[in-house]
């Protein structure tokens, strides 16, 4: 028996997530390939997250 509706859904909500963070990573200046983290489990989400609070933003303004 095939989990191709379960796969879909899967993949459905992973594109979900992925497109928004290629979005964010886009208009922080950083490379949008670090978006791909999303799809590890369990800790990916989390990854990306901290990468983005933590990371120096070269679109970023800056401070005078």
């Amino acid at each position: 028996m095939l989990m191709f509706p379960e796969i879909l859904q899967a993949m459905i909500v992973g594109m979900m997530i992925a497109i928004p963070a290629i979005l964010i990573y886009k208009k922080a200046g950083l490379n949008p390939a670090w978006a791909a983290l999303v799809f590890l489990p369990v800790f990916g989400l989390l990854i990306v997250f901290l990468q983005l609070a933590f990371q120096e933003w070269p679109n970023a303004k800056k401070e005078r």
